[in-house]
Parts: C-alpha cells; structure tokens; sequence
C-alpha cells in the first residue's frame, strides 16, 4: 500500500507542477489578502494588536486552504476515478490526497507567517511552539477537507455542500490552532498548552482515522 501512495503523491506532485496557474492562484490570494489587510487595519502606523494578527492570520490561512483543498477530488472526473478505482487500494488514494494535502496546507501556512512576519511584523515570542502549532493545525485542515471534498464531489453542488459539511469540522480545529498561538505568542511554558496540544491532536487522529474507516465505503460507491 505505501508504494500506491507514493506513486499517487507523486501524481498529485506532477499535475500540480503542470498546472501552475492553480498553486500561483493561491499563492497570490494568500499575499494579497495580507497586503489588503496592511491597507486597511493601518499595520504601518503600528496600531495592530497581537489578538487581531492572530485572528486576521488563521482567518486567511483558512480561506487559502479550503480553496486549495476543496478540488483534491472535485478536479477528478469520473474516467480517471475509475483509473484509480482499479490499480489502487481506497485506503491508499485518501492517505496520499491527505498527506499530499497537508504538505500544501503547510506550505501555505508558513508562506502566509513569512509574509505577515514581513508587512504586518512578528509578535510571536515561541517560534517553536508556533510552528508545532502550524504542523497540527495543517494536519487537522488537510484531514477534514480532504474528507469532506471526497463527500462533495459525489453531489451536484459541490461548493455548497463543502462549505456546509466543513463547517463544523473545522471550528474545533481552529479554536485550538488559535488557542495555542495565543500561548506562543504571550510566550507562556508548553505546559500551559500541553492540553491544548494533546486536544489537537486528538481531533486530527478522529478525523484521520474516520476518514481512513468510511472512505472506501463512499469510493465503491
């Protein structure tokens, strides 16, 4: 099975690099978004707060990877899905769409710091923690979407229905990635957010492994 992941990231690796304008997309939402908020908040006159960095950061990291996520199976059409159906186990294609996906949510994740880091400034006092933080947070997203994105691509309104399914999946994910990134930034001891940590990544276990039990009973169909 670890070989049919590896073939299918690779895949995933090849037609993303073929079709630039899709990652470029992003990554040009993702800059922008944070120059408009340098714009508009007044970042250049010193007047943000480290809360609304916090909340305006995973605000954007949020949007960027339901966009980047959403079209793990929705840019599939039937005829290559049946391709897939027939060399590959189900439980391979979900783990390397969510591996493959939580390399591109992190991606994203540590391009928007970088950038936030260099227009808004860095209040964030534990980069390690911070960056721990990044790691799970991207796990959690990429696990959850990929899932739903799998559920949506079955249905006719498949941007509806992402937004609807996701919702409540990624609110208790977020809570946390937040949480945890207040404590970086206040530079509070890890036990303080050990809980948190553990918390975190006791959901992205749930949701890997749920995705991991019911996904090929949603493939065969």
């Amino acid at each position: 099975m670890w070989k049919e992941i590896s073939v299918l990231i690779s895949k995933e690796v090849t037609l993303e690099w073929r079709q630039k304008f899709a990652l470029n997309g992003i990554l040009l939402y993702v800059v922008s978004a944070v120059f408009i908020t340098y714009l508009s908040v007044g970042a250049k006159q010193g007047n943000i707060s480290a809360p609304t960095w916090n909340a305006l950061y995973w605000i954007i990291i949020l949007f960027s990877v339901v966009n980047a996520v959403a079209k793990s199976f929705v840019q599939e059409h039937q005829g290559r899905q049946l391709y897939y159906y027939m060399i590959a186990s189900p439980e391979a294609i979900i783990l390397s769409k969510i591996i493959y996906n939580t390399g591109l949510t992190l991606i994203l994740a540590l391009l928007g710091y970088g950038v936030f880091s260099v227009i808004l400034g860095n209040p964030i006092q534990d980069q390690g923690l911070f960056i721990l933080n990044l790691v799970l947070g991207a796990m959690g997203f990429s696990a959850s979407l990929t899932m739903v994105s799998g559920i949506a691509s079955k249905a006719g309104n498949n941007a509806t229905l992402m937004a609807i399914l996701s919702f409540p999946v990624i609110i208790p994910i977020l809570l946390m990635a937040i949480r945890i990134s207040k404590n970086a930034m206040d530079g509070l001891d890890w036990s303080v957010s050990a809980d948190k940590l553990l918390t975190l990544l006791a959901i992205n276990a749930i949701v890997a492994v749920t995705g991991y039990i019911l996904f090929p009973y949603l493939w065969r169909s």
